[in-house]
């Protein structure tokens, strides 16, 4: 049936009456005003001690009696027909257990499955690797996309051409609005191959019980490995069993079951004993996923009044043998404009596949958008924020402009740059930039949890989630916490098990919106299910009483209490439980997400280097539950931003298809020399979609980190610098030093 309630939502500056209707059995959501005792605090982590001292249980970490150690054998071509693999050799090496061929008598990129083994250590699986005989008749292949795309390349599926079909979207009438704008800006922008570098590489530990089979993986989706592996081992879902207790980073990479957990389960079966199997870190970068590369050329249009009239986008990237190259989300959402045509194309080449990462596309579109505005507004004549002003249509972002503007002091900092170009005299230049950012992570439907009161005053809630690393064991708690009015240190969050209730995927930030309502309902659930056992200990109905500070108290007189120890005390069994579930989404305030980040950056033109001093960011994310790991969702943002702007790039010789860069060494990451003065500030909005409010922060917090700070590069040196990364020959190239 449902319910009506009107409840106050929005944001400082714009708050107003907002009629929803609820399900039954769902609490009603927390509005704007709401006192809380538990939520907006800065919480430390409740794993923090478990992992600052060693004692958390990644994959990596888990020991079983009898344990063999799994490696795989990878092909050295990219491209190549496999005509015949002699697992002899390997079977016959001392401590041999187990050996199989990967089914696939082609590989497509260098680095793909072949063979594997299953041995008493790592070195004896790993010696025996070079005792497997491989019969290879190579083929053609193409790692450069340019080339890829020629008609006379190798193909890299068959006879099926390299260029995928466009994706077409089109909306108003393009030219003539170009043909009709004051100022129009055209250029051509790219972007490389991205790898994830989980800190934890991908594996895992299989063990076969008679018929049932449970894996120890580090993974994004339990649920998701667990229908995987059902599939492929014919199964009933029941029959498999997926425990990440804790994850070392995925950024998009771990969904599903990958080959390497097959690989495992497979050679566990074979051996009859639990195997390991974590990937080394080569092929890690090689063959677990990357961020696909781009091409983009785009044409902008605005009028004299500086308004978007017209936006173009023709683009192709490449993730190898997988898709997922598009770029155009930014395109269509950020800067609304009537007139709109977008073409986007994959191209296959013979290197590893693509794989989800962190805002899937949004962080080459928005690169390219919001250096493609910056160098619009200056045909306009336009101060490059007034100019993102006049094109933004959602409350929030404007209050975020306005909030960033001054604390990052953009009016004094631009006064500084227009009095001196560059920002300082000498061979040390200043830039600054500001970018916008956009993502839709009101998570979905689908999880159920369940909230458990022990007698001895504990209490759990459960739900078959996963802690990728952002703290999710805490917030789920503190949600819960909240809800029963008790005490953090009350509340066990129990997490990250097929065997609790289901939950959706860990991916574009859908984790804390997707289950913190499902824990919230349950706690809701439990609660009334206390105040029935409350009721007649303080002489009132259920429905007077309200939970507060650790107590059961009648809500209008609050001196009339009883602790909820001597409540949970009453219960009849060992404990109660009750079970909850999220809702899909209903209307509230707003349902979309903003924010911007300003940067600057010293760039030093003798030698190309680029140092970022500072970042501000404010972000919105709904209800803020722990701002304390919120912050650390931005800081990751825009330091991996900087990454992808400055340093990182996948790189494969021509020649051999080989990536030259598959180390820790080689493949460069921003260290803390090159981390900046970070400043994060947070515009709370009461959305009222869920009935928490929550809404998800890894994606939307780096959405346009790289786009800053390439644009305060391009305002340090006075050129656009429209190719990442932005190294220092690239940099010394575009002032021709080079």
């Amino acid at each position: 049936m449902g319910r009506q309630v009107t409840l106050k939502f929005g944001f400082a500056g714009d708050v107003r009456d907002v009629t929803v209707v609820l399900p039954d059995g769902e609490p009603i959501p927390w509005q704007w005003g709401e006192r809380f005792s538990v939520l907006r605090k800065e919480t430390p982590r409740i794993d923090g001690p478990l992992k600052a001292t060693g004692s958390a249980r990644y994959s990596y970490d888990i020991q079983m009696p009898g344990m063999l150690y799994g490696a795989i054998l990878r092909s050295p071509y990219a491209h190549a027909m496999v005509r015949s693999v002699d697992l002899s050799g390997a079977r016959q090496q001392s401590g041999v257990i187990a050996a199989l061929r990967v089914e696939d008598n082609e590989v497509r990129f260098a680095g793909q499955e072949v063979a594997a083994v299953a041995a008493v250590s790592p070195e004896v699986a790993t010696h025996a690797l070079r005792h497997i005989k491989v019969e290879y008749t190579p083929l053609p292949f193409v790692v450069d996309t340019d080339q890829a795309m020629a008609a006379e390349a190798p193909k890299v599926f068959g006879n099926r051409s390299n260029l995928a079909d466009p994706r077409v979207t089109s909306v108003g009438d393009v030219t003539r609005a170009f043909s009709e704008a004051a100022a129009v800006h055209e250029a051509l922008y790219t972007t490389p191959v991205q790898t994830h570098v989980s800190l934890e590489t991908h594996g895992a530990v299989a063990s076969w019980k008679d018929d049932e089979l449970t894996v120890w993986c580090s993974t994004q989706g339990v649920f998701a490995v667990r229908d995987d592996l059902s599939v492929l081992f014919e199964l009933p879902p029941d029959k498999v069993r997926v425990i990440t207790e804790y994850l070392g980073g995925g950024f998009g990479s771990k969904f599903g079951a990958g080959a390497e957990v097959v690989i495992a389960a497979r050679l566990a079966r074979l051996a009859g004993a639990p195997v390991k199997l974590m990937l080394p870190r080569g092929a890690e970068h090689v063959a677990t996923g990357n961020r696909p590369s781009s091409s983009q050329r785009v044409k902008l249009g605005a009028g004299a009044d500086g308004k978007l009239t017209a936006i173009e986008l023709t683009s192709h990237g490449s993730g190898g043998i997988g898709g997922g190259s598009g770029v155009s989300g930014p395109y269509r959402s950020v800067y609304p404009c009537a007139n709109v045509h977008i073409e986007e194309r994959d191209v296959y080449l013979n290197a590893g596949p693509s794989s989800p990462m962190r805002a899937p596309g949004w962080v080459q579109g928005t690169f390219t958008l919001e250096l493609a505005m910056d160098e619009l507004a200056r045909k306009l004549k336009l101060d490059r924020l007034e100019f993102r002003r006049g094109n933004n249509l959602n409350p929030v972002r404007a209050a975020e402009f306005e909030l960033g503007a001054q604390r990052f002091g953009w009016a004094e900092k631009s006064a500084v740059v227009v009095k001196s170009p560059g920002g300082r005299s000498g061979h040390l230049r200043r830039g600054i930039a500001v970018a916008s950012c956009a993502w839709h992570s009101l998570g979905g439907s689908g999880p159920e949890a369940i909230a458990v009161a022990r007698r001895d005053g504990r209490f759990e809630v459960r739900v078959g989630t996963q802690d990728i690393g952002t703290g999710t064991r805490t917030v789920l708690a503190m949600v819960a916490a909240e809800e029963l009015g008790m005490p953090l240190g009350a509340v066990t969050s129990q997490i990250g098990d097929t065997r609790f209730p289901f939950s959706v995927p860990s991916g574009g930030s859908s984790t804390s919106p997707s289950d913190s309502p499902a824990i919230r309902q349950a706690a809701a659930h439990l609660k009334q299910k206390l105040f029935r056992i409350a009721a007649p200990m303080l002489g009132a109905e259920p429905g007077d009483l309200e939970a507060r500070d650790a107590t059961i108290r009648v809500r209008f007189e609050p001196a009339r209490a009883v602790a909820m120890a001597e409540v949970c005390r009453r219960i009849p069994g060992d404990s109660i439980s009750a079970e909850g579930e999220r809702v899909p989404n209903y209307q509230g305030f707003r349902n979309d997400q903003a924010g911007c980040q300003f940067a600057e950056v010293e760039v030093d033109i003798e030698t190309g280097v680029v140092r970022v001093l500072k970042v501000v960011a404010v972000h919105d994310a709904g209800l803020i539950i722990d701002p304390l790991t919120a912050r650390s969702q931005v800081n990751g943002g825009v330091i991996m931003g900087i990454g992808f702007a400055l340093f990182e790039n996948r790189r494969l010789d021509p020649q051999t298809g080989l990536m030259v860069n598959p180390t820790m060494d080689d493949y460069k990451l921003p260290g803390p020399f090159d981390t900046p003065d970070i400043d994060v500030t947070f515009v709370e909005v009461a959305n009222g979609v869920t009935n928490t409010g929550v809404i998800g922060l890894g994606e939307a917090a780096h959405v346009c980190s790289t786009a800053v700070v390439a644009c305060a590069v391009s305002d340090a040196v006075g050129v656009p610098m429209r190719d990442l990364p932005i190294t220092p020959d690239r940099v010394l190239a575009a002032l021709g030093k080079v």
